[in-house]
């Protein structure tokens, strides 16, 4: 099963919720810059990226989901748009893609993704 990382290109921190766009001071949003920080750190992994326009969770930007089939997915938030968080984000996602139920022991943790949980999600039931 493969894990997928889900990044919202949308997040604005709240201290930059009106940023000045313009190209000449900052072209990207904090979600952009977050995405093209994880995207590369996640290059050759066993892992997915893609991004998406808003995970709604725009009080706790910038946003991130892991997710697999069959597996727990989880929500995680409050990230500023550094190389830091993003190797943090891909070596969890590295923990849950190992996991068979994606729940990974917290002092297998980074340090950088504790305090970072928004929400839990169970997997979805098998159709029947």
């Amino acid at each position: 099963m493969t894990t997928w990382i889900t990044i919202c290109d949308t997040c604005n921190r709240k201290e930059t919720d009106t940023p000045d766009l313009s190209e000449e001071k900052n072209p990207l949003t904090d979600g952009e810059r977050l995405a093209a920080l994880v995207e590369a750190e996640a290059a050759g992994a066993a892992l997915h990226t893609r991004r998406v326009s808003c995970l709604m969770s725009c009080s706790e930007g910038c946003n991130v989901a892991i997710q697999a089939p069959g597996k727990l997915s989880y929500t995680l938030g409050r990230f500023e748009p550094s190389p830091e968080a993003a190797e943090a984000i891909v070596a969890y996602a590295r923990l849950h893609a190992e996991s068979a139920s994606g729940q990974v022991p917290f002092r297998q943790w980074p340090k950088a993704v504790k305090g970072h949980f928004i929400t839990r999600h169970p997997p979805l039931p098998e159709a029947e």
